[in-house]
Protein backbone atom coordinates (compact mmCIF):
# COMPACT_ATOMS: atom_id res chain seq x y z
CA UNK A 1 0.00 0.00 0.00
CA UNK A 2 3.13 2.32 0.52
CA UNK A 3 4.21 1.70 -2.75
CA UNK A 4 0.95 2.77 -4.81
CA UNK A 5 0.93 5.99 -2.40
CA UNK A 6 3.94 7.32 -3.80
CA UNK A 7 3.23 6.10 -6.89
CA UNK A 8 0.23 8.75 -7.00
CA UNK A 9 2.34 11.26 -5.38
CA UNK A 10 5.09 11.37 -8.40
CA UNK A 11 2.63 12.65 -11.18
CA UNK A 12 1.46 15.54 -8.74
CA UNK A 13 4.69 16.46 -8.03
CA UNK A 14 5.70 16.79 -11.67
CA UNK A 15 2.49 18.41 -12.69
CA UNK A 16 3.67 21.14 -9.66
CA UNK A 17 7.13 21.71 -11.39
CA UNK A 18 5.21 22.35 -14.85
CA UNK A 19 2.87 25.14 -12.58
CA UNK A 20 6.19 26.30 -11.08
CA UNK A 21 8.14 26.81 -14.15
CA UNK A 22 5.62 28.62 -16.77
CA UNK A 23 5.18 30.92 -13.72
CA UNK A 24 9.25 31.64 -13.64
CA UNK A 25 8.33 32.14 -17.74
CA UNK A 26 5.61 34.36 -16.73
CA UNK A 27 7.18 36.79 -14.73
CA UNK A 28 10.76 36.75 -16.44
CA UNK A 29 8.17 37.77 -19.73
CA UNK A 30 7.05 40.31 -17.70
CA UNK A 31 10.46 41.32 -16.14
CA UNK A 32 11.52 41.77 -19.63
CA UNK A 33 8.70 43.86 -20.97
CA UNK A 34 9.31 46.03 -17.60
CA UNK A 35 13.06 46.44 -18.32
CA UNK A 36 12.39 47.64 -21.95
CA UNK A 37 10.09 50.24 -20.79
CA UNK A 38 12.46 51.44 -18.23
CA UNK A 39 14.97 51.72 -20.88
CA UNK A 40 12.72 53.40 -23.24
CA UNK A 41 12.29 55.86 -19.99
CA UNK A 42 15.38 56.40 -18.77
CA UNK A 43 16.32 57.23 -22.36
CA UNK A 44 13.94 59.87 -22.99
CA UNK A 45 15.38 60.98 -19.72
CA UNK A 46 18.70 61.08 -20.55
CA UNK A 47 18.24 63.21 -24.11
CA UNK A 48 15.70 65.68 -21.80
CA UNK A 49 18.70 66.52 -19.95
CA UNK A 50 20.86 66.81 -22.55
CA UNK A 51 18.14 69.24 -24.08
CA UNK A 52 18.59 71.21 -21.13
CA UNK A 53 22.37 70.76 -21.51
CA UNK A 54 22.10 72.33 -24.59
CA UNK A 55 19.76 75.26 -23.78
CA UNK A 56 22.44 76.21 -21.14
CA UNK A 57 25.85 76.24 -23.18
CA UNK A 58 24.10 77.39 -26.33
CA UNK A 59 23.04 80.25 -24.65
CA UNK A 60 26.67 80.70 -22.57
CA UNK A 61 27.97 81.04 -26.25
CA UNK A 62 25.46 83.53 -27.62
CA UNK A 63 26.05 86.06 -24.07
CA UNK A 64 30.03 85.31 -25.12
CA UNK A 65 29.06 86.46 -28.87
CA UNK A 66 26.90 89.47 -27.21
CA UNK A 67 29.59 90.45 -25.03
CA UNK A 68 32.48 90.08 -27.35
CA UNK A 69 30.51 92.23 -29.88
CA UNK A 70 29.60 95.04 -27.43
CA UNK A 71 33.13 94.86 -25.83
CA UNK A 72 35.05 96.66 -28.44
CA UNK A 73 37.99 98.39 -26.80
CA UNK A 74 38.69 102.18 -27.23
CA UNK A 75 37.54 103.20 -30.60
CA UNK A 76 37.11 100.22 -32.06
CA UNK A 77 34.62 99.38 -34.05
CA UNK A 78 32.07 96.75 -33.03
CA UNK A 79 31.98 93.07 -34.50
CA UNK A 80 31.52 89.44 -34.35
CA UNK A 81 34.49 87.02 -33.06
CA UNK A 82 36.48 85.72 -36.27
CA UNK A 83 36.65 82.33 -34.04
CA UNK A 84 35.20 80.45 -31.11
CA UNK A 85 38.52 80.81 -29.08
CA UNK A 86 39.13 84.81 -29.13
CA UNK A 87 35.90 84.09 -26.53
CA UNK A 88 38.24 82.20 -24.49
CA UNK A 89 41.03 85.21 -24.78
CA UNK A 90 40.58 88.30 -26.41
CA UNK A 91 43.72 90.05 -26.63
CA UNK A 92 41.97 93.15 -28.19
CA UNK A 93 42.74 94.46 -24.62
CA UNK A 94 46.11 94.70 -22.65
CA UNK A 95 44.93 92.50 -20.33
CA UNK A 96 43.42 89.48 -22.32
CA UNK A 97 39.45 89.15 -21.38
CA UNK A 98 37.69 86.18 -21.47
CA UNK A 99 33.94 86.21 -22.47
CA UNK A 100 33.50 82.94 -21.80
CA UNK A 101 34.50 80.72 -18.63
CA UNK A 102 35.44 77.14 -20.88
CA UNK A 103 34.81 75.89 -24.54
CA UNK A 104 32.20 73.84 -23.74
CA UNK A 105 31.42 70.60 -25.92
CA UNK A 106 27.77 69.72 -27.86
CA UNK A 107 25.78 68.30 -25.34
CA UNK A 108 23.73 66.04 -27.59
CA UNK A 109 26.81 64.93 -29.85
CA UNK A 110 29.40 64.69 -27.37
CA UNK A 111 32.13 66.67 -29.73
CA UNK A 112 33.67 69.90 -29.03
CA UNK A 113 32.66 71.04 -32.76
CA UNK A 114 29.90 73.37 -33.11
CA UNK A 115 28.16 74.37 -36.59
CA UNK A 116 28.71 78.06 -37.00
CA UNK A 117 26.23 80.77 -38.09
CA UNK A 118 28.57 83.36 -39.36
CA UNK A 119 28.11 86.92 -41.02
CA UNK A 120 31.27 86.95 -43.72
CA UNK A 121 34.10 85.72 -42.25
CA UNK A 122 33.11 85.97 -38.42
CA UNK A 123 30.70 84.15 -35.97
CA UNK A 124 27.36 85.35 -35.08
CA UNK A 125 25.94 81.74 -33.68
CA UNK A 126 26.38 78.26 -33.14
CA UNK A 127 24.72 75.36 -33.24
CA UNK A 128 24.51 71.37 -32.74
CA UNK A 129 25.87 69.42 -35.78
CA UNK A 130 22.63 66.59 -34.86
CA UNK A 131 20.28 65.93 -36.73
CA UNK A 132 18.14 63.90 -34.21
CA UNK A 133 14.84 65.46 -34.01
CA UNK A 134 13.89 67.21 -30.18
CA UNK A 135 11.83 65.80 -27.89
CA UNK A 136 11.03 69.64 -26.51
CA UNK A 137 8.88 71.18 -29.25
CA UNK A 138 7.37 74.09 -26.95
CA UNK A 139 7.63 75.85 -24.02
CA UNK A 140 10.39 77.66 -24.73
CA UNK A 141 11.92 81.11 -23.30
CA UNK A 142 11.01 83.74 -25.41
CA UNK A 143 14.82 84.20 -26.79
CA UNK A 144 14.18 80.71 -27.88
CA UNK A 145 10.46 81.21 -29.25
CA UNK A 146 12.24 79.83 -33.09
CA UNK A 147 12.97 76.73 -31.53
CA UNK A 148 9.69 75.64 -31.35
CA UNK A 149 8.62 72.72 -33.52
CA UNK A 150 11.99 72.54 -34.70
CA UNK A 151 12.90 68.99 -36.87
CA UNK A 152 16.34 68.74 -35.49
CA UNK A 153 18.70 70.25 -33.17
CA UNK A 154 20.22 71.89 -36.12
CA UNK A 155 17.36 74.68 -36.14
CA UNK A 156 18.69 75.56 -32.73
CA UNK A 157 20.66 78.52 -33.66
CA UNK A 158 22.07 80.52 -30.38
CA UNK A 159 22.90 83.33 -32.41
CA UNK A 160 23.37 87.56 -30.84
CA UNK A 161 21.77 89.93 -33.51
CA UNK A 162 21.88 93.48 -32.33
CA UNK A 163 19.01 94.83 -31.83
CA UNK A 164 17.83 97.37 -35.10
CA UNK A 165 19.33 100.76 -35.60
CA UNK A 166 22.77 99.00 -34.32
CA UNK A 167 25.60 98.68 -37.42
CA UNK A 168 26.71 95.33 -37.80
CA UNK A 169 30.13 95.46 -39.17
CA UNK A 170 31.85 93.02 -41.88
CA UNK A 171 35.47 92.47 -42.84
CA UNK A 172 34.59 91.09 -46.39
CA UNK A 173 37.24 89.97 -48.29
CA UNK A 174 38.58 91.57 -51.99
CA UNK A 175 35.61 94.55 -51.18
CA UNK A 176 32.47 92.65 -51.58
CA UNK A 177 29.57 94.45 -50.29
CA UNK A 178 28.90 93.83 -46.37
CA UNK A 179 27.14 90.98 -45.59
CA UNK A 180 23.94 91.49 -42.92
CA UNK A 181 22.64 89.18 -40.51
CA UNK A 182 20.26 87.01 -40.95
CA UNK A 183 16.70 87.86 -39.53
CA UNK A 184 15.43 85.67 -37.44
CA UNK A 185 11.61 85.98 -37.74
CA UNK A 186 9.57 86.90 -34.63
CA UNK A 187 5.90 85.01 -34.19
CA UNK A 188 3.40 87.83 -34.48
CA UNK A 189 1.73 89.45 -31.27
CA UNK A 190 -1.24 88.09 -30.13
CA UNK A 191 -4.03 90.66 -29.02
CA UNK A 192 -5.46 90.22 -25.61
CA UNK A 193 -8.40 88.41 -25.25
Amino acid sequence: MNADLRLDRMPLRSSQHGVVLLAMLVALALLAIGLMGAVDVLRLSRQRDREVQLLFVGEQYRQAIRHYYAAAPGAAQRGYPPNLEVLLEDERYPIPVRHLRRAYPDPITGKAEWGLLKVGDRIQGVYSLSEATPIKQAGFPRIHEAFKDATSYKDWVFAYIPRRGVAVPSTPASGAPPATPPRIPTPPRRSPQ
